[in-house]
């Protein structure tokens, strides 16, 4: 899919397949191609790409008809503008819990290049805006796709608000600082954890925005929340991935040569 067709797809609730992408080495993009997903989700939050390394990685995917969308590492429209700015199809503004981080987010995806008074005037009423610059604007930033960090109690008391600014495509669920906010870090199989992810799912397809959670736990949980609403899929990332495959293939081939397991006490002679 292009990116207008994705932005299409999550709102009308049809599944968007995605993963985060966390190695540079210029093999990957062509392995993250051949998986089959829509979109690849680049985090520069908790992933410590520079300005230029990132404008690389996007300019490698989009080459490839992969677009990536990247996480700012906190949300503001000036961080926003610069991975747009790098080639990224696309912004994930982690930890938003107010309106209006949510309507900067909105001016920095959906009014570039507008900045400073006139940006500040447009979001107070685009209706003012003249039709020319009007047209411009959606013509220029049609092809750009919006997504929220939905991470903590309060955004999710607040979710009806956050999602009443009009130009969200979806929300994704943190899970991990979700669960710290809710007092019951990791637990992701607790009750009330299940219970903040099918409500942040129900408020968000009321609004017609797609609704997903980055999560690597449990594909089995994964499955039977994407049932419950959920359909942006963002499952897991290279490096989990890649830990998980290895440990199980290497600890495969220990136990049949007869040799411990990491951790494992042994009492052979070491020489």
């Amino acid at each position: 899919m292009n990116v207008r067709e994705i932005c299409q797809s999550l709102r009308e609730g049809r599944r968007v397949y995605s993963t985060q992408f966390t190695a540079p080495a210029p093999w990957w993009p062509r392995a993250m191609k051949r998986l089959g997903i829509d979109f690849v989700f680049v985090d520069t939050e908790h992933v410590p790409h520079d300005r230029h390394l990132l404008s690389w990685i996007c300019q490698t995917f989009s080459a490839l008809d992969l677009p990536p969308v990247v996480r700012i590492p906190c949300p503001d429209p000036f961080e926003a503008c610069k991975a747009l700015d790098g080639g990224a199809a696309g912004i994930i503004a982690p930890y938003i819990e107010s309106p209006e981080q949510v309507r900067q987010m909105v001016g920095a995806t959906r009014l570039r290049p507008l900045k400073g008074g006139r940006l500040s005037a447009a979001l107070a009423d685009d209706q003012k805006l003249e039709r020319t610059l009007q047209d411009y604007l959606n013509r220029r930033n049609a092809d750009t796709i919006l997504i929220l960090n939905i991470e903590s109690v309060p955004a999710i008391e607040r979710l009806d608000e956050l999602l009443g600014v009009p130009g969200v495509d979806a929300v994704l669920i943190g899970p991990h600082d979700l669960s710290c906010s809710l007092g019951i870090p990791e637990q992701y199989d607790h009750p009330r954890f299940d219970e903040a992810v099918r409500t942040i799912y129900r408020v968000a397809r009321e609004h017609h925005v797609g609704a997903g959670i980055h999560f690597w736990s449990s594909t089995a949980q994964e499955i039977e929340w994407c049932r419950a609403g959920g359909n942006l899929i963002m499952h897991s990332n290279d490096l989990i991935s890649f830990e998980k495959t290895m440990t199980a293939e290497l600890n495969q081939i220990r136990s049949a040569l007869g040799d411990p397991l990491p951790g494992e006490q042994t009492d052979a002679l070491v020489v």
